[in-house]
């Protein structure tokens, strides 16, 4: 396997400039309605403008043919509004709400209430606005391996990812536990770690993966005051997070 510790390249890509910190900015706070309208078709015959038939076989024909042509008009629609779901929406657990971002092959939830703010070189943020340090943000850096554990086990690659990439190297970090599962088949290395800044310690908990030629990190925390409030919630965002093909 791939070491990331001699490997040029991995510093190159995952740089420090990368990752910019999370700070205060302007939020988004745009949404669009949603509403969904209902199509009804009415199929009526007018006696008085029926043709004169002959006969009671010409009647039931043109009945028949005025049936095929309602199901000919509802039939399309029918099939559309029985199409099934996305799978995704069946995994959206109450309290949260879903990102799916179809152009890089990515979704994950975040909790109600967070707003998306912009910040340069990632991806998506959504953070809440009162307590700063809880906050959700995804990153994609191309990449030519296949396959998280090319890189090598999940410890080695949380330590370097956290020392070089997810903390400034002037603040103390503790990696907690890093661990490795599948979902459809592909690899995601997740990660739980506590940085201490001078004027606060936060908890976060990140997760890993490859596909699309890009190497994927999605990275959740609180404040460490607040972690247990809230990590069953952060928990929730960080096992959601599902990388697909686009």
């Amino acid at each position: 396997m791939a070491s990331l510790k001699n490997s040029p390249s991995f510093y190159h890509t995952l740089s420090p400039t990368s990752f910019p910190q999370i700070g205060f900015q302007k939020c988004s706070n745009g949404s669009l309605p949603c509403c969904r309208k209902g199509i009804s078709f009415v199929v009526r015959a007018d006696h008085n403008s029926l043709p004169n038939f002959t006969s009671i076989s010409q009647v039931r024909q043109g009945n028949v043919r005025r049936q095929l042509l309602a199901v000919s008009l509802i039939a399309p629609w029918v099939s559309l509004v029985n199409q099934p779901l996305p799978s995704f929406a069946a995994e959206i657990k109450k309290g949260y709400l879903l990102v799916t971002d179809q152009k890089d092959g990515y979704s994950f939830l975040y909790p109600f209430g967070w707003q998306e703010v912009f910040i340069e070189g990632q991806d998506k943020v959504f953070k809440d606005v009162i307590e700063p340090l809880e906050n959700v943000s995804v990153t994609t850096v191309p990449t030519t391996k296949l396959d998280i554990r090319d890189f090598g086990p999940p410890e080695q690659v949380a330590g370097v990812l956290i020392k070089k990439v997810l903390a400034p190297p002037t603040q103390k970090t503790q990696l907690i536990e890093a661990t490795e599962h599948e979902v459809d088949g592909k690899a995601y290395y997740t990660f739980e770690f506590i940085v201490k800044a001078p004027n606060y310690t936060r908890h976060a908990l990140s997760t890993v993966s490859i596909g699309n030629g890009k190497f994927f990190t999605l990275t959740t925390g609180a404040n460490e005051r607040r972690w247990g409030k809230m990590k069953d919630i952060l928990h929730g965002v960080v096992d959601s997070f599902k990388v697909f093909n686009a």
